[in-house]
């Protein structure tokens, strides 16, 4: 994902599914200087990390 992206979905008010290593994710925000992200498993905003805003993938439901 690219760093313009992870920024809309932040700014989105729908639900909009993103993943990190194949786990659903929660951006909680983006870091533009280190281009990276805060994000935390679905239902669980204490398991909170830093990633590579290019490690997240959006899952575009078809």
């Amino acid at each position: 994902m690219d760093l313009n992206r992870a920024q809309e979905i932040i700014r989105s008010t729908d639900k909009i599914e993103v993943q990190y290593q194949g786990k659903s994710v929660w951006i909680d925000g983006v870091d533009e200087h280190t281009e990276t992200a805060r994000v935390h498993t679905e239902g669980n905003p204490t398991d909170s990390m830093t990633v590579d805003v290019r490690q997240l993938d959006e899952k575009v439901l078809l």
